[in-house]
């Protein structure tokens, strides 16, 4: 949510003069039970449906009352007894000051700092996704309860498609998968709102936190080269939105039940998100029955005149969101136009009710106008509750469970804890800021990777390597003279938030200035296979490295957190044993001439173009999607599958329909829910550990099938779970199978169908065949 320098300025400003943050330890809320006028106000009745108090209150608003209201800045209205509030709040992976809601300015100075999203999601592990969730929701209710914070809806979680390695903020996704994305948008919501992990906690409604998801919809570029996100028309297919793009946020509507949507600033097919009526409205709230509000990205509105030049003046603009069923704008324009919109007949007050019912409605879902919050539920959370070494605990965790071995020749790592001196090299080395990623709010505590592992070696020498990560100038000598030296070496490279970050897409994929010659050198220097650690979001092509004998192993770390340095520590030196997998396709570094703006999935032979990621991308791979090395060996075999094939035409009445190259297939929809559901099928799969190490592993399913036609997925993923075995146990885990989810794909009108044919089940080298009739 980056605002350009005019709309910063203007924030500050209303910031200053209407939202003064607290200072004491008590938090802002309405229906003050000490004000005898609380209680002649039927909006501040508990015992009342939530719809009838957010009526009554609407109904006591001046119009000029109303339109303050439809700003992230919203000031109070001291005649009802309502404090000012601040929509604007982030928690990406952690209580965050990037937005103005949140201050660290009193008892509680930091919260838990998880690892950037890229690499949580490495994890494979939704429960861990819930954990997280559930941690970051009650340090923001604790933060509130402190008198700290001015909001509790928090613009998280970040679950488009990475569909490009260059984009700037994949690293603030859970990759490239839609089912993966979907999943932990799913598990996250459910934690920061305080649902349970199952769902369906929260019937009564009430919020522990709200969560937003982001950017709706198709919004995966910021700056490359000539275009911005601000004036980007993508264009897309309907095939595409129906089976890559908008699933996560099905899913997060659907099933994690969040309270919030933000839309994004890009076109689609020429509409600007904001202002589209049928994704806001018919899709979000008729077809998928979100109960929430929906915000603007900042300054959103406001581009939908000046750079998309969609609306002829500033009240057209207005006109195009609130009727499309935006709620409130981040920025100004809003409070700017929008009388001017009402004089001019654009819009009515209903229009602009309709938008306040969705905004009170989450304030009160939050507890806030239940008088003081601290008397109600989630009151008893405060400031011993942030930062606790559980807490703290699961950041190590989440770190350790995500982070990457991509290789280990000759099993280099894990390193002799006796291993008389060590050289640490590399501008990310020593750098404990590095390791948060962006979104970040101050953490609780963190070390540097050099200095965690200056805890395992006492004898550990270190040497930047690079004036930074840009590495426009490299000390190699310097380096090559300190690794000669040294028993074992760490290069501690790869990019940071001058490289890739929010307005910010990276040219190429290769590792910045001189790092490749200096990895190089020093590998090639060293008495021993050197350790090679990439810290980044997005990929990098380092083909060199992986056929390097010198470099013995590499592991990715993404941006591991405030307990990252600790995490890569006791993963080189034994203490853990690493499982995560890659979210994403790390893709050769001539990639780059395939245009970022071209939006398609699906491959095209006859121009040459690859498709992406794993379920399309026909070309060369540095590292596959799910690729990742462990300690140990895992062995898997097909246990127990009920249904070998699969009779769809015995479960609905629907006949099936032949296409024009003479494949059957079925319509989903068609089916129903109740076909679907009877369709579903149990299969396990067998794990072994055939290692000397205990590991946690997560146990990837996919289908493919048999024949690939135009336009399906050359495989796609079934589901995954994480199972922990002892050095040599054995364990099953199992999943259920949709073939209506799974084995079917959206054809050229955007409708997802199931075609009749032969598919795999594949989990490893393993496969297991299934045959489709419809």
């Amino acid at each position: 949510m980056s605002l350009n320098g005019k709309m910063a300025l203007v924030n500050l400003l209303l910031l200053a003069i209407y939202l003064p943050l607290a200072t004491s330890s008590e938090p802002p809320f309405s229906c003050d039970s000490s004000n005898p006028q609380s209680k002649s106000f039927p909006f501040c009745r508990i015992s009342l449906p939530i719809n009838q108090r957010v009526q009554d209150l609407v109904s006591r608003l001046t119009i000029d009352e109303k339109i303050s209201q439809l700003v992230n800045t919203a000031p109070g209205i001291p005649r009802l007894g309502i404090p000012a509030y601040q929509w604007w709040s982030e928690a990406l992976h952690g209580v965050a000051d990037a937005g103005f809601g949140i201050e660290f300015n009193g008892r509680i100075k930091s919260a838990t700092s998880f690892p950037q999203i890229i690499l949580t999601a490495s994890s494979f592990d939704n429960r861990l996704w819930y954990r997280i969730g559930a941690v970051i929701g009650s340090e923001a209710r604790a933060v509130y309860n402190e008198g700290q914070a001015s909001g509790m809806t928090f613009w998280a979680p970040n679950i488009n498609i990475f569909r490009d390695p260059r984009w700037g903020r994949g690293q603030e996704t859970p990759g490239e998968d839609p089912l993966v994305a979907g999943k932990y948008a799913v598990s996250y919501v459910r934690g920061i709102q305080g649902d349970s992990f199952e769902g369906g906690l929260l019937k009564d409604g009430h919020l522990q936190a709200s969560a937003a998801c982001k950017h709706f919809t198709a919004y995966d570029l910021d700056r490359w080269k000539n275009v911005d996100r601000y004036s980007f028309d993508a264009r897309v297919s309907k095939q595409d939105l129906a089976d890559s793009y908008q699933p996560p946020f099905k899913s997060c509507i659907e099933e994690g039940k969040a309270s919030g949507i933000m839309c994004a600033y890009n076109r689609v097919n020429d509409i600007p998100n904001c202002a589209d009526y049928n994704l806001l409205t018919q899709t979000a709230r008729t077809q998928w029955g979100f109960y929430g509000y929906i915000t603007s990205d900042c300054d959103a509105v406001s581009i939908i005149l000046d750079n998309h030049k969609y609306a002829r003046a500033p009240e057209d603009a207005v006109a195009d969101v609130l009727k499309a069923g935006m709620d409130v704008n981040c920025g100004s324009y809003l409070k700017n136009y929008t009388k001017s919109a009402l004089l001019q007949k654009k819009i009515t007050e209903h229009d602009i009710d309709r938008a306040l019912h969705n905004l009170f409605a989450v304030r009160m879902r939050l507890g806030l106008f239940n008088g003081n919050p601290k008397n109600h539920m989630y009151g008893n959370i405060g400031p011993n509750q942030v930062c606790t070494k559980e807490h703290q605990d699961l950041a190590l965790i989440a770190a350790r469970d995500g982070i990457v071995l991509l290789k280990n020749s000759a099993r280099l790592l894990p390193l002799h804890k006796k291993t008389s001196s060590l050289a640490v090299i590399g501008p990310n080395a020593d750098d404990a800021h590095s390791l948060l990623g962006n979104y970040n709010g101050p953490p609780c505590k963190s070390v540097s990777v050099f200095k965690a592992l200056q805890s395992y070696v006492r004898s550990t020498v270190f040497h930047q390597g690079c004036n930074a990560a840009n590495c426009t100038s490299a000390a190699i000598n310097d380096a090559v003279n300190i690794a000669k030296r040294a028993d074992y070496v760490v290069l501690v490279m790869g990019l940071d938030q001058s490289q890739e970050r929010e307005d910010h897409d990276r040219e190429d994929l290769s590792l910045p200035g001189q790092q490749e010659s200096l990895i190089a050198a020093v590998a090639k220097a060293a008495k021993k296979p050197v350790v090679l650690i990439l810290l980044c979001g997005g990929p990098v092509d380092v083909t060199f490295a992986k056929y390097d004998p010198k470099i013995g192993s590499i592991l990715w770390g993404g941006y591991p957190g405030e307990a990252g340095g600790f995490a890569l520590a006791q993963i080189i030196f034994g203490d853990h044993n690493p499982g995560g997998r890659l979210p994403m396709t790390w893709y050769p570094k001539d990639f780059i001439k395939v245009p970022m703006t071209d939006m398609r999935m699906r491959p095209d032979r006859s121009s040459g173009y690859p498709g992406r990621t794993y379920r399309f991308y026909t070309g060369r791979k540095v590292f596959r999607f799910g690729y990742g090395l462990s300690y140990s060996t895992y062995k898997y075999n097909f246990g127990r599958v009920s249904q070998k094939t699969v009779y769809l035409n015995h479960l609905s009445a629907v006949e099936a329909t032949e296409s024009v190259t003479g494949i059957r297939y079925l319509s989903v929809s068609e089916m129903g829910a109740e076909s679907c559901e009877k369709a579903k099928y149990t299969a396990t799969v067998g794990v072994e550990n055939a290692g000397e190490m205990d590991g946690k592993h997560p146990v990837l399913l996919f289908v493919k099938p048999e024949k690939l036609r135009d336009g399906k997925p050359m495989k796609q993923l079934v589901g995954f779970e994480s199972i922990s075995l002892k050095a040599g146990g054995r364990g099953e885990v199992g999943f259920t199978v949709s073939p209506c989810e799974h084995f079917s794909r959206a054809n050229k009108e955007g409708l997802m169908v199931i075609e009749e044919g032969s598919y795999s089940l594949v989990v490893g080298d393993e496969e297991y065949p299934i045959d489709i009739v419809v």
